[in-house]
């Protein structure tokens, strides 16, 4: 097998279609996107800046043909193919004026055999795309218009990354070009085609098995008798087993396996180590010549989410090695609209804010992408959990040819692609899809007998992973109600997704996350804007105004505007401007998530984990995620930090009153003491009391809490302090607050702050003279690149912390520029700034 990569040499020429300016033999960066190159050349804006997206309305709407030469010195002996991983997505693919194939599906790879077309000498190779807008429209002309939600395009008609056709917090830019990988692969005899693996440990004793099902493709119907040898290696590298068969020559498909006495089990990150194996499979000839080999890493577990009838309802908790995992996780969508420019140190990134955040699952959302392998490679080793979603998201899907054939196509690449990965533990059919029939109208609007997808997800999707990867559990659809399947909301039965607090035309107030007892909660948030220094680079006008058309276009959400002050209104005071806009609204996301995922944390087992949404942005824009489109973490994020930890302290409602819940991820037992002190703003204890606390491992307890301790005398000037004390370990602290923020008498001049050089950063001294809540370091605004190594910090009276601030390799900071105006910032300083001055409504925050 030799391999020639054919991605040099490519121009682009719109063909036909409304660009406004004319494009011919423009250089192409394959793999690649038309919109990339555009802007590669400066022939258009920066899509993600200002209003320039709508500008770009245009490019869907195109024809397009791209083109290259590669020369030959003779035509390779046996067979070659053209091997493409992705075409995006209506292509006609034409060689030396022939045509190889006319294909329409983003999600797939293709190989075609092109010996025969292939001369000596220079070889001319086009791909033609058809517009993608026009392709779906057509599509949808032909298989009948059905429901669908999120943007006006007709995204479900048309087999791309659906987010491209724009979303609630993505841009409509929709693009097309050779989103892959594409070359010619030469072979002779034969090769191997999609090796499919079942790794599996022993039910009984250390051991565990690698077991390859092989299919062969050959070149020709007379070939010869083959022999495939296996073998696995262990983490250290040493071959730790082989095996070795003979594939008659008839063969089309063949079986190995090798068992191994001994594995190591692989886990999730926090239960235990992630030890990585290697399966080496090769093909050789009669006369012992190596045709084909495939390399995978492997791992040994058992995994999957595991629904049982209870009590309750039905239970819905991923279970590992026969052991229950807390679930603390987030959806990831496309890192960036145009996933050709992701590298690997983008995914090495992306994947470091969700360990760093302590979070041991991914779900791979519906609307984008089956992701590249190289996020798959860093979850393996990492030990973070994926859940994949196949590509059906927020919309009916017509049942008929041919979209029934290529929704099974690609599943079947996709299932044999990623069952390598251990990380992967399951698979759900769509995206709110089940939801949408049963709640969103599209049952009334549907005459009677059109397939709308449930094809899919209970018969198709099942029967496919039944025969390539019966190993991963399974669900039709999130949510999803096993025990309650026309109620996919109900909160006792599998998956909800919470949306009622955000989407709440007249209460969407965070508090409503304690409403219902989820058993699982798959998707939730609430909406915050970007950091600061993305904002800024976003948005050129100046000043900054919440609420100007150029914002606007950065905010997609149906409404959102009004959602975000809604929201924060019955916790916040007004803003008088937009940098205190900017900082409530970050603040009041984070603490949506604080009073959710600690609900949802404290229900623990009965609740099996949280997956909020959403990790991640793929362009500068107000919405749900926790890292914003430039990569900067928000203050969602650092809240997330503390609420994924190991041991989470909160304070719960509870019907005999409130409780301080222990959340105990850990593989010790807490046994120690929770203290606790009512206090004033000066620090003045005015009740106290110690509870033991004892909670065991991987549990949550609940310790109700003495009276006086949560019966304020004046709300406004008082919080609970709790304090868990355990030998040997750092004490755990949380505050309890009686009254809103925007009712508390906090002194906005309780803070002290000082700066000093430290290492390759400044350090920042926080000195509290009275009690402060949340303090927040808004370093970006000092530069791009200034980070806080902490966020929203709680300081008792005569209480003073460190905080480092660092930047870029190669920047100073200035540490006076750090005790600038409204650099340092915290919630009594923010309150009485709309106290002393009248909010200026309209101009710099929505109305």
């Amino acid at each position: 097998m030799t391999r020639t990569d054919l991605h040099d040499g490519w121009t682009l020429t719109v063909v036909d279609g409304p660009a406004p300016f004319p494009v011919q033999d423009l250089p192409a960066t394959v793999p690649g996107t038309f919109l990339t190159d555009l802007l590669d050349a400066g022939l258009i804006p920066d899509p993600y800046l200002d209003r320039h997206e709508a500008e770009l309305a245009w490019s869907g709407e195109c024809d397009l043909l791209y083109r290259t030469a590669f020369t030959l010195d003779e035509v390779p002996a046996g067979r070659t193919d053209l091997v493409a991983a992705s075409l995006d997505t209506a292509a006609t693919v034409v060689l030396n004026g022939t045509e190889v194939a006319t294909v329409q599906n983003q999600h797939r790879s293709w190989r075609w055999a092109v010996g025969p077309l292939l001369r000596a000498g220079e070889n001319v190779l086009e791909i033609r795309f058809a517009s993608p807008l026009r392709t779906a429209r057509e599509n949808a002309a032909a298989q009948g218009d059905l429901p669908y939600i999120g943007n006006l395009l007709p995204y479900n008609a048309i087999r791309k990354m659906a987010c491209n056709l724009g979303w609630d917090w993505g841009p409509v830019l929709v693009t097309s070009g050779i989103a892959g990988p594409i070359g010619l692969e030469s072979w002779t005899g034969a090769r191997l085609d999609a090796v499919r693996p079942q790794v599996t440990p022993d039910a009984e004793g250390p051991g565990g098995t690698v077991a390859l099902t092989v299919p062969i493709e050959r070149e020709s119907t007379d070939g010869g008798a083959l022999t495939a040898h296996l073998e696995v290696a262990g983490p250290d590298g040493a071959v730790l087993g082989a095996a070795e068969i003979a594939v008659d020559a008839d063969a089309q498909e063949t079986a190995i396996a090798v068992h191994l006495d001994e594995v190591e089990r692989w886990w999730p990150r926090g239960y235990g180590e992630q030890p990585l194996y290697t399966a080496r499979l090769v093909l050789e000839d009669a006369a012992g010549a190596e045709l084909d080999r495939v390399e995978h890493r492997i791992a040994f577990r058992t995994a999957g989410f595991v629904e049982r009838t209870d009590e309750v309802g039905t239970s819905f908790t991923m279970v590992v090695n026969d052991r229950p995992v807390l679930v603390k996780g987030a959806n990831w969508i496309p890192d960036d609209c145009f996933p050709t420019r992701l590298t690997g140190d983008d995914y090495a990134r992306g994947l470091a804010d969700a360990l760093d955040a302590g979070m041991n699952m991914l779900r791979i959302w519906g609307g984008g992408l089956y992701e590249s392998d190289l996020l798959y490679d860093l979850c393996d080793e990492a030990g973070v959990l994926i859940w994949q979603d196949f590509a059906m998201a927020c919309a009916a899907y017509s049942e008929e040819q041919p979209l029934r054939g290529e929704i099974e196509a690609e599943a079947r690449q996709n299932v044999v692609r990623l069952a390598w990965h251990p990380s992967l533990v399951h698979w759900n059919g769509s995206n709110e899809n089940v939801e949408g029939y049963h709640h969103w109208g599209w049952k009334d609007t549907l005459s009677e007998g059109t397939g709308w997808g449930n094809a899919y997800y209970t018969e198709i999707l099942p029967a496919v992973l039944a025969e390539l990867d019966p190993t991963r559990s399974y669900t039709p659809s999130s949510p999803y109600s096993r025990g309650a399947l026309d109620r996919p909301r109900d909160p006792d039965h599998g998956t909800v997704h919470n949306w009622v607090v955000w989407a709440s035309d007249e209460d969407n107030d965070y508090t409503h996350y304690r409403d219902t007892s989820p058993r699982f909660a798959a998707e939730f948030g609430f909406q915050g804007p970007a950091s600061w220094a993305t904002v800024e680079r976003a948005i050129s006008e100046r000043p900054l105004v919440a609420d100007s058309p150029t914002m606007l276009a950065h905010q997609k959400a149906i409404d959102g505007q009004r959602k975000l002050v809604a929201g924060y209104r019955p916790h916040f005071p007004d803003p008088v401007d937009f940098v205190d806009f900017h900082l409530t609204t970050a603040l009041n996301q984070a603490r949506a998530l604080r009073v959710g995922i600690g609900h949802y944390r404290a229900l623990w087992p009965h609740c099996g984990g949280t997956i909020i949404w959403q990790l991640n942005d793929c362009w500068p824009v107000t919405s749900w995620a926790a890292v914003d489109g430039d990569g900067r973490r928000k203050l969602l994020w650092y809240a997330m930090r503390d609420l994924y930890a190991p041991v989470l302290l909160t304070v719960q409602p509870r019907e005999g009153g409130p409780v301080a819940a222990i959340g105990n991820d850990t593989e010790g037992t807490l046994a120690g003491t929770l203290r606790l002190r009512r206090i004033d703003v000066d620090g003045t204890v005015l009740a106290s009391a110690a509870l033991e606390a004892e909670v065991t491992p991987r549990s949550t307890g609940l310790l109700p809490l003495p009276e006086a301790l949560v019966s304020p005398g004046d709300p406004a000037l008082e919080a609970l302090v709790l304090e868990l004390e355990v030998p040997g370990a750092e004490v755990l602290r949380a505050l309890h607050w009686f009254a809103e923020d925007k009712d508390l008498q906090l002194d906005p001049d309780a803070l002290s702050v000082s700066a000093r050089r430290r290492g390759d950063g400044v350090a920042l001294t926080l000195s509290a003279h009275s009690l402060v809540r949340d303090v927040v370091i808004v370093a970006d605004r000092v530069h791009p690149g200034a980070v806080a190594d902490r966020q929203m910090i709680d300081l008792l009276p005569g209480e003073a912390v460190t905080v480092q601030v660092s930047a870029p390799e190669g920047v100073e900071l200035d540490p006076e520029a750090l005790l600038g105006e409204r650099v340092v910032r915290h919630v009594g300083e923010l309150v009485a700034r709309s106290r002393r001055t009248e909010p200026l409504a309209g101009a710099t925050m929505a109305p």
